[in-house]
């Protein structure tokens, strides 16, 4: 009994080192929604999309990384940001973005331009939870501290300027101009696929000139991020 116990406290460990540095900025976000917070069912069920968008970035990153060499030796000094880009960015972001629109693009609760940032963050910080927790199940409570302070941010401000520019779509979109909300449609995703794929490539890089163009680069985008949340969140608009 007393060995249950403890497995189950270790399990609960993990999993809220996991998960709780997601929940509390999922919460921040949430809260800037000043005009009308979305549903609480609907940010579980965008919880729930980012979790199939991480299995399925599983299959098609694999898929990558397998075609990669056949284009780009691995010894080439290029691999790793045509991997970080082409790869882990487009395929992730991408998975993000279409489990975001399948879902909310229809939704009656999609209302407001900030919508957009926090149908966005909950989509993909349901996939950095997933992510999290195969980690910490993988690696050890190690990881948690720099994952806390890196990865989860960091996927949350990609999901920043991707719901900037989604939540301007749908105002374009149900304003009649088709060709403006196609473009922000890609912006949305390719916004995402710049910030992702410049984090990556300074990760996977590791040299000491990367690790400084990385730490710049962070607190660059968290600042860009954050102050996007607020600008949003002070100029929200019905659509």
């Amino acid at each position: 009994m007393f060995l249950v116990g403890a497995m189950s406290f270790y399990l609960a460990v993990y999993v809220l080192a996991a998960v709780v540095p997601a929940i509390a900025l999922l919460i921040y976000v949430y809260r800037q929604d000043k005009v009308e917070q979305e549903p609480l069912p609907l940010i579980g069920s965008l919880l729930l999309q980012g979790v199939y968008a991480a299995l399925c970035s599983i299959i098609f990153e694999a898929v990558g990384e397998w075609l990669l060499p056949n284009f780009i030796s691995e010894d080439n000094p290029a691999y790793l940001v045509v991997l970080a880009f082409l790869v882990v960015a487009v395929v992730e972001e991408g998975t993000k973005f279409f489990f975001l629109h399948r879902r909310t693009w229809n939704e009656p609760n999609f209302n407001y331009r900030f919508d957009g940032i926090v149908y966005a963050v909950s989509v993909s910080l349901g996939f950095a939870m997933f992510e999290n927790i195969k980690y910490v199940f993988s690696y050890g409570l190690s990881v948690a501290p720099s994952r806390a302070l890196l990865a989860i941010p960091g996927h949350m401000s990609f999901a920043v300027f991707m719901g900037c520019f989604y939540g301007r779509a749908k105002l374009w979109g149900d304003a009649g101009h088709r060709v403006r909300s196609k473009v922000c449609m890609w912006a949305a995703w390719l916004s995402a696929v710049f910030f992702h794929g410049f984090y990556d490539s300074c990760a996977m890089i590791d040299t000491e000139q990367s690790i400084i163009a990385f730490l710049l680069f962070v607190t660059v985008m968290y600042t860009m991020a954050f102050m996007l949340i607020r600008h949003e969140s002070r100029t929200d608009e019905p659509v």
